[in-house]
């Protein structure tokens, strides 16, 4: 499987369903560092990125969310001093969609 932060964005469509438990396994081996988790019974994809201090913190999540309204996929971002947590699910299947792991790894690039 090639690296996910370079794999294309695929728009969602209403006969798309939320991954299998499998799925998510597999695909989870190229995000060791995220989790996940379950909020009010949906997965969420979801991992914390650590800053010196609060402008840091506050110019990556600038890049998430500049990353996010390119693809038009947003994630619930917590913009603490030092401390970022991101999470990404999609909303429409209230679970998680290979998109959510492509965005985490574009994620990931941006903390580089």
């Amino acid at each position: 499987m090639k690296e996910l932060a370079q794999e294309k964005f695929i728009p969602y469509q209403s006969d798309n369903t939320s991954l299998t438990h499998s799925e998510i396994d597999e695909l989870l081996q190229y995000l060791p560092e995220w989790q996940v988790m379950a909020v009010e019974g949906v997965s969420h994809l979801k991992r914390s990125f650590d800053f010196k201090n609060f402008a840091e913190a506050l110019a990556f999540t600038n890049l998430v969310g500049e990353i996010a309204e390119h693809q038009g996929h947003h994630p619930l971002i917590t913009l603490t001093w030092g401390k970022v947590t991101v999470e990404w699910w999609t909303h429409d299947l209230q679970g998680l969609h290979k998109n959510d792991f492509i965005m985490a790894a574009k994620t990931n690039q941006a903390y580089l």
